[in-house]
């Protein structure tokens, strides 16, 4: 009896360490999938940006800088992705007020910024920009200055006066005095070049920044600097960001040399 009851506590004991060796295993994995959550979760880029998928609302004459200045900033801090959504500055502010998701805004002047102060962060103005007639490759019609603009027989266009270039436009026409009557008014700067660069008009003013897109199919006629406006374009966070450190970090960074080397690259003046 005392032989056989030694052989079931004998086997009870050795039972009892094969269920713990399982147990214990499993806690060690517990500890390794925990680190590797840890682990797993969005890394901070080389320069301590936190990773984040941004959304930026951009004035529409950024396109084209904005899609380098992306590659170039996604690049720098891995794991972030930056989208944009461009359009005229006035309807980037109508969307704000909206509430459209997104986290940062870029425009092309400071009054439609300034309208937005309830929903933005300080805004920084990252780069600046002037205006330029554009004509047809050639410059078929012969156009040489404003006052070529008042011309009845030109086929003119403008941006609409609630765009920023539109805007722009009108202050410097009326500073000199020139009455134009355009055949279109444009909902943003890129709208104005495409009906020059596609013959469907004579001539409109445009940034000069837009008319270096498209060297082969227009013309830029300097104004001087006298008879121009300068556009300056504000950068800001938006308050409604669901990534606000990632966002301020992205603004920061359009004011750094290596942003401002690729805007002026553009042909974007230093703010």
């Amino acid at each position: 009896m005392s032989l056989l009851l030694t052989r079931r506590r004998t086997a009870a004991a050795v039972l009892t360490a094969a269920l713990l060796v399982p147990l214990a295993a499993c806690g060690n994995d517990s500890g390794t999938d925990k680190d590797s959550a840890s682990s797993a979760k969005p890394s901070d880029s080389a320069s301590g940006t936190p990773a984040a998928q941004l959304t930026v609302l951009a004035a529409a004459s950024l396109t084209d800088v904005f899609e380098e200045a992306g590659a170039a900033y996604e690049k720098e801090n891995p794991g972030t992705k930056v989208t944009f959504s461009f359009a005229g500055s006035q309807e980037l502010a109508a969307q704000v007020k909206q509430g459209a998701p997104a986290d940062a805004l870029i425009t092309a002047d400071t009054k439609t910024m300034d309208g937005l102060s309830g929903e933005t962060g300080t805004p920084t103005v990252i780069a600046k920009n002037r205006l330029v007639i554009a004509v047809g490759e050639g410059n078929p019609e012969k156009v040489e200055n404003l006052k070529d603009l008042s011309d009845t027989q030109l086929k003119v266009v403008l941006a609409a006066p609630e765009v920023p270039v539109g805007r722009y436009s009108k202050q410097i026409l009326d500073a000199q005095k020139i009455a134009v009557k355009p055949v279109s008014q444009e909902p943003n700067v890129r709208a104005v070049l495409s009906k020059v660069e596609l013959g469907e008009a004579d001539a409109g003013l445009v940034y000069k920044t837009d008319a270096e897109t498209a060297p082969d199919k227009v013309d830029a006629i300097d104004i001087p600097d006298a008879e121009n406006a300068v556009a300056s374009y504000p950068a800001a966070t938006l308050k409604g960001s669901k990534h606000s450190e990632a966002a301020a970090a992205f603004v920061a960074w359009l004011s750094t040399p290596a942003a401002q080397k690729i805007l002026q690259g553009a042909g974007f003046q230093q703010p």
